[in-house]
């Protein structure tokens, strides 16, 4: 075992699967040279070369289609978006495209976008936002938001090897705040499983991506009182409903947290599916612990007024708790 970051996890993920598999390559704006913006591709291009690392124009339909193509040519391409704000400018690409062609004339299309994403990091509106929810409603995507760097390194190998497109969705808050311990044999996380991230039986928390720190933080803090479950959703795309339905039918209580803004979440869905499936056990209302719905803030004394924390989610889980 081994301890590292998130954003270390996620480049030796690439790493690997681009030494085990000759046909994955990378490709996007400033990661070869330059590294990347994050410099999640540092050192990449002296050792893989200027073919399979390779430095784009600033055009994000153009890095989208040209990775469909090679995907439709069994080759494995891993495309940036530089941050995932700009992943709107290729959204025909994703959408009409990408996530068609199996359904259309059932040939795979083995790609991986990777979206960095997220607040926290005083980005503004055009560099912090969340864009699960743009494409959670698209069939024949498949979405991944890992919270650790076990998660980062496992779904990122995952998602290279899976035949279909896969948008995975890593957070820059995270990037080197978030540590862990590896083993360092090879692993890979199974798209479509969550998991427990913290055990309790008085309520459960449902959440992914930067916010599975931060409500394992708020449940500690009312650990004396509360005993509260964190559900990490690990795959936005298929989700996990076992898990989920059998953590609320254990605990009788759902909060849902994510960073994105409320109206129109994947929590809103969430709510909607627990609802229909296990209403009989809720001794509850559902509950909602967001962003509000505003553009990202610029100024960080806003931002954090905008955004979940720790706090905010603990007094969520006591309401909840109180009803």
């Amino acid at each position: 075992m081994s301890e590292i970051t998130y954003i270390q996890a996620i480049s030796d993920g690439l790493r690997e699967e681009m030494q085990r598999d000759e046909s994955v390559f990378l490709l996007g704006e400033d990661i070869g040279n330059y590294g990347g913006a994050f410099k999640v591709t540092k050192g990449f291009i002296e050792e893989f070369g200027e073919d399979r690392v390779i430095d784009t124009p600033l055009a994000e339909s153009a890095i989208l289609g040209m990775s469909i193509g090679a995907a439709l040519q069994e080759m494995r391409p891993v495309a940036e978006m530089q941050f995932s704000d700009f992943v709107s400018t290729g959204f025909n690409q994703l959408v009409n495209n990408a996530a068609k062609i199996h359904y259309r004339w059932g040939a795979a299309v083995p790609m991986t976008v990777r979206m960095p994403t997220g607040g926290g990091v005083h980005g503004g509106p055009f560099h912090s936002q969340n864009t699960e929810a743009w494409f959670f409603h698209v069939p024949g995507l498949k979405l991944v938001a890992p919270s650790t760097p076990y998660d980062a390194k496992g779904l990122i190998k995952a998602a290279i090897r899976d035949n279909n497109p896969v948008l995975y969705f890593e957070h820059k808050y995270l990037y080197r705040r978030g540590k862990g311990e590896l083993p360092n044999d090879d692993f890979v996380v199974e798209i479509g499983k969550g998991r427990v991230a913290r055990e309790g039986k008085d309520l459960t928390v449902l959440t992914y991506g930067s916010m599975v720190p931060a409500s394992i933080e708020a449940a500690n803090q009312l650990a004396s009182q509360i005993d509260t479950e964190v559900i990490d959703l690990r795959s936005l795309m298929p989700l996990d409903m076992e898990l989920i339905l059998e953590s609320v039918r254990k605990t009788n209580k759902a909060l849902i947290v994510h960073e994105d803004i409320k109206t129109g979440g994947i929590g809103a869905e969430l709510s909607a599916r627990i609802t229909e499936e296990v209403f009989e056990w809720l001794d509850g209302p559902i509950r909602r612990v967001t962003s509000i719905d505003t553009p990202v803030p610029f100024a960080p004394s806003l931002e954090e007024y905008f955004m979940p924390n720790p706090d905010k989610i603990a007094a969520g889980i006591r309401e909840l708790w109180d009803y």
